[in-house]
């Protein structure tokens, strides 16, 4: 059952609204005043908060407040016979789910209550989405390479300042622009992610910076782009290397101003975004070679941080193949499955040129094709099924 807490100063509202609640059945607490609400907030959970705004000692806006440090989750609702609309775009702004006048409409409140209980389901779903998420974009790995990538991660992921990721195909390049996001101030933004690669040199322009409706033939609407789509986020530019010499033009500018144009348009518009760029290639040879600016270079190489290829860190390779193993098999709904320790040797004499796709793909394949033990005859036969003998 949901638990709901009333804070008010007047003993028969709180006597109403829980004869109402329960009769919903809900459970209900009560709490006489602000301090009194806020000691219980600390002490247990609730699903939606009431909350008087006009109350002795401490009024709901310093309660409201309070909520925000403690339990920005739970949605609370303000209540007031002396509410004006200042009050409550005020409580509103300060994170309150919605206000409601006094005297009190039966059918607005307990709809109010449903709406909130609705957001309350979705903020926990998404919490645990989020964790589920993260643990299949976990950084496994205790050899120094990666303990060192981590500990800069802790210590960039605050800031703003830029980064450019290193390393070859599959490394892992867009796990460590993922953390840095998730423990940025900007995590509850978006992360946006281009493939510079991926996208024709005619269209990268449009794909970064939007379009204006007309700018070119296909252009039948207006479109945001990647920068507008990530304010207040992070924008990811994977393999940023192949990207073309005008669109590194027109990224600078974005860099050096936070402003950029539209294809096809004329307003400037400023954009609030960090920005994380990756690449396989060498910059400094593509920069000698004019395939590449140097001035975005540096704008772009605050902090620098290289992934290692797997054939740097084989010491890894047995709890990565523990974690590919849990995950795999619960993806596929199967037993989980040993993997001898013969079989783990086998696999770090394997030259791994994939990196970790590759390293996944061959778990994989090895999960699906072989019994419940898997030994190094298994790695032998499966981990490179092509290769001539």
């Amino acid at each position: 059952m949901k638990k709901i807490l009333i804070i008010d100063d007047e003993k028969s509202i709180r006597k109403t609204l829980r004869e109402i609640l329960e009769y919903e059945k809900y459970i209900v607490d009560d709490a006489i005043d602000g301090s009194e609400g806020i000691s219980m907030i600390q002490k247990g959970r609730y699903d939606i908060i009431l909350c008087d705004i006009k109350m002795p000692k401490m009024d709901g806006i310093e309660v409201l407040e309070k909520i925000m440090q403690i339990a920005a989750d739970t949605p609370v609702v303000m209540i007031s016979g002396h509410g004006n609309i200042e009050t409550a775009v005020e409580a509103v702004k300060k994170g309150a789910f919605d206000f409601i006048a006094k005297p009190l409409d039966l059918n607005r409140l307990l709809l109010t209550i449903r709406n909130a209980m609705d957001k309350s389901i979705l903020v926990t779903e998404t919490k645990v989405l989020k964790k589920i998420v993260n643990k299949t974009f976990d950084m496994i790995g205790n050899s120094k390479a990666i303990l060192q990538i981590q500990e800069m991660i802790e210590r960039v992921a605050p800031t703003d300042a830029r980064v450019l990721i290193t390393g070859g195909n599959g490394s892992g390049k867009e796990l460590v622009a993922r953390w840095l996001h998730e423990k940025s101030n900007r995590a509850n933004a978006s992360l946006i992610e281009v493939n510079c690669a991926a996208i024709p040199s005619e269209l990268i322009e449009s794909e970064l910076f939007g379009h204006e409706k007309g700018a070119f033939t296909s252009a039948v609407a207006q479109r945001k782009g990647k920068f507008e789509q990530a304010e207040g986020g992070t924008i990811f530019l994977d393999e940023i290397g192949d990207m073309s010499l005008s669109a590194q033009a027109k990224v600078l500018r974005a860099l050096q101003e936070n402003k950029i144009t539209r294809v096809g348009g004329e307003k400037e518009i400023k954009v609030n975004v960090r920005v994380i760029a990756a690449t396989n290639k060498d910059l400094q040879k593509e920069i000698a070679a004019g395939n590449f600016r140097e001035d975005l270079y540096h704008r772009l190489s605050v902090i620098l941080i290289h992934v290692p290829s797997l054939n740097d860190r084989k010491e890894d390779i047995p709890l990565l193949a523990e974690h590919f193993f849990k995950l795999i098999t619960m993806d596929h709904g199967m037993h989980n499955k040993i993997l001898t320790k013969d079989a783990i040797k086998e696999l770090q004499k394997i030259n791994w040129t994939g990196n970790i796709r590759e390293f996944r793909n061959v778990v994989e394949r090895l999960i699906i094709l072989c019994d419940k033990t898997i030994t190094d005859k298994d790695v032998i036969a499966f981990a490179r099924p092509l290769k001539s003998n």
